[in-house]
């Protein structure tokens, strides 16, 4: 049976021989189809050679629309890559055959459920060294279990992205929840297996130009999208549940000038100061306290940022997709 694999490249080039040459040896012996999405028009001769397996597939935007959200890329690939099964990898993760090997056994006989995936190490490349990070990027443990949604590296069946619209095209982050949530009140089932999925390899994190480019390219605008989109919908309050950090931040930042016109801005440092103290007591690093800070606050920005923008660009990724 031919297996379908996506990978949606956002300017991740040098981290794609990694990816292509991890999933030629996890799939050899297999039957597959690859589609490699580039999220935007790129010059096509920085890709890695691919073999006969493997299409590109380039978008054809409206100059408005901006490059392809990381939903309309995958659905892009979705499209055109064929398969009962289809691998969703992003282009900066190796993935594991023995993990892989167990992942189809397991949907072939297991019909409720939807997705799989799971434990990621993340890996990072500072110039000429590459170091270990966290052991577990998300946190799903090595131990068998159904989790609410799957991202970055996702095992899912055909015939369940279709029956539920596959990913929301018009959200530049916070599609991987959004679907699992669609999937799971379909009645289907999402799953974390193990042994290790693969490795995650990205530039030195945390880092205070990644927060910068993840405004930049919109990554930060997800969550008011998915919240003005859900309104009305079943789902809404999961979504607003998942946003509570951003809001607890968006509402502190609010007291700061209520508190100085009433002439108690000071209460408003002493706590900020108190947050910061505690933050760096727990990540034992002033500058990861000052760090997460910066994220929550660029991240409530952005929520709402992504909560006023227009509709149209839902649209727009959709027909492009």
């Amino acid at each position: 049976m031919t297996l379908g694999v996506v990978i949606p490249c956002y300017r991740q080039e040098r981290f794609l021989p990694r990816t292509i040459a991890a999933l030629e040896r996890a799939l050899a012996g297999r039957e597959w189809r690859g589609a490699l999405v580039l999220s935007a028009p790129g010059d096509a001769s920085k890709l890695p050679v691919l073999s006969g397996n493997w299409q590109v597939v380039r978008p054809a935007l409206a100059a408005e629309a901006g490059p392809l959200t990381p939903g309309a890329a995958r659905n892009a690939g979705f499209a055109v890559s064929g398969g009962a099964w289809v691998l969703f990898v992003d282009a900066d993760v190796e993935v594991d055959r023995p993990w892989l090997d167990r992942a189809l056994e397991s949907l072939a006989g297991a019909p409720q459920v939807a997705g799989l995936w799971g434990r990621l190490e993340e890996w990072f490349v500072d110039g000429s060294q590459e170091r270990a990070g966290s052991h577990d990027m998300y946190r799903v443990g090595d131990t068998d279990h159904d989790c609410d949604y799957l991202a970055t590296l996702a095992l899912y069946r055909r015939d369940a992205l279709e029956q539920v619209g596959g990913y929301e095209p018009g959200l530049s982050s916070e599609e991987d929840f959004e679907l699992g949530l669609r999937l799971r009140r379909a009645g289907f089932v999402l799953r974390s297996i193990g042994p290790r999925a693969g490795r995650h390899w990205s530039g030195p994190r945390p880092s205070f130009a990644e927060i910068g480019r993840r405004w930049r390219s919109g990554l930060c605008f997800g969550q008011g999208q998915v919240l003005r989109m859900s309104i009305g919908r079943p789902g809404f309050t999961e979504h607003l549940r998942r946003q509570r950090l951003y809001f607890g931040t968006l509402i502190f930042w609010l007291l700061l000038p209520v508190l100085a016109v009433t002439g108690h801005a000071a209460l408003w440092f002493g706590a900020a100061i108190t947050v910061f103290v505690a933050l760096t007591v727990r990540k034992r690093s002033p500058r990861l306290a000052a760090h997460s800070l910066l994220m929550w606050s660029v991240n409530a920005a952005g929520m709402v940022v992504g909560f006023a923008q227009r509709r149209e660009r839902s649209a727009l990724h959709r027909e492009a997709a």
